[in-house]
């Protein structure tokens, strides 16, 4: 996949970095595998906006992705790879053997017609899905456990990969995208290979509009608000405003928030690089 650099037409394109839908094989999604997906407007049950910078946007339908990848030993085609307005990376559509449709994240090199298993005792190729106590150390892995037959909730995003670094009794060290080495049950479940779309990074939108298509409002920065609307808000010509802060008054910026009598602490080897 790459990117293309539009020639400057309109001022729109001018700085507008467009990522090709090569590896895009269809654009008529799953039927069976869509679901509704309601807009809030960042407005809670009662109307009073509780989330600011939420608007607006194109409508879209929810695709219906398989996290844990629990039909174990029955191998899958895959048919399709597709675009997914929810998420960054693209997505891959199975057939199994049975008949059965179910779309995943597709990992980067994923095939058309290309076969994938998951469970117990298959290869460690990529876009199969195996037991982390299965998985040779070194290897690029994505879709991560947290909990047994949870479903996958780490290194989902596109580009994002992790790697098994260790084995120590029925634990596993996994080194994570933001450079953390944590501890993971080795029953947990991860697929081999890195997230799709790695070139989504490099995408400029070129204009406030394409913003605005995807569901967001301007964002607005506090030091030019008003002293009643924000805590760095006020003052004389261009003020600074302070310690930064957010609109509650909480530190930022290196002040930590992270509870330090948390739970999962002691699963945590290494801290994330800052």
């Amino acid at each position: 996949m790459a990117v293309r650099k539009l020639n400057p037409v309109t001022p729109g394109q001018r700085h507008k970095v467009a990522i090709t839908f090569d590896q895009v094989t269809t654009d008529r999604p799953e039927k069976s595998l869509l679901g509704p997906k309601s807009k809030t407007g960042g407005r809670n049950n009662t109307g009073k906006m509780t989330m600011r910078y939420i608007g607006g946007g194109h409508k879209q339908r929810y695709r219906i992705i398989d996290f844990k990848r629990d039909k174990d030993n029955v191998p899958a085609r895959v048919a399709t790879i597709e675009y997914d307005p929810n998420r960054t990376a693209r997505i891959a559509l199975l057939v199994y053997a049975d008949g059965e449709k179910r779309y995943i994240v597709a990992p980067d090199g994923l095939q058309v017609d290309q076969t994938v298993i998951s469970g117990a005792g298959v290869a460690p190729e990529v876009g199969n899905s195996l037991f982390l106590s299965e998985i040779p150390l070194g290897t690029i892995i994505h879709n991560i456990e947290l909990r047994p037959q949870q479903g996958a909730v780490m290194a989902r995003s596109a580009g994002s990969s992790a790697q098994l670094v260790a084995r120590d009794g029925k634990y596993v060290s996994i080194k994570l995208p933001s450079g953390e080495v944590r501890m993971v049950l080795a029953a947990c479940r991860a697929t081999v290979g890195t997230v799709s779309n790695s070139d989504h990074a490099l995408e400029r939108s070129g204009k406030a509009g394409r913003t605005r298509w995807l569901g967001r409002r301007p964002r607005v920065r506090g030091v030019v608000m008003n002293p009643v609307d924000h805590p760095m808000g006020g003052g004389e010509g261009r003020a600074s405003g302070g310690h930064p802060r957010s609109r509650k008054g909480l530190l930022a910026k290196g002040y930590k928030t992270r509870a330090p009598k948390k739970h999962s602490s002691k699963y945590i080897i290494e801290r994330r690089k800052k």
